[in-house]
């Protein structure tokens, strides 16, 4: 099964994680040093809801984002 909603298709986003080290010169510190770079994804909010469609109940994977705006009818 794919992680993507089937009402507005929003799926995976790929991003980064930084670890860093050091405190910040503002703060009275020398500056603060990336000491590594992880790649991660972001993956959306899905829920398994039952919806009406052409009187027959479906279920289907909405985020919930489309849920709460009410673009799923649900069943």
């Amino acid at each position: 099964m794919s992680r993507i909603c089937d009402i507005c298709g929003k799926g995976p986003v790929f991003g980064g994680s930084f670890c860093r080290r050091g405190m910040a010169k503002k703060k009275g510190g020398v500056g603060i040093n990336i000491t590594g770079r992880s790649k991660r994804v972001f993956y959306p909010n899905l829920q398994t809801v039952r919806v009406k469609k052409d009187n027959e109940s479906l279920k289907i994977r909405a985020c919930t984002s489309c849920i709460k705006a009410g673009k799923t009818v649900i069943a």
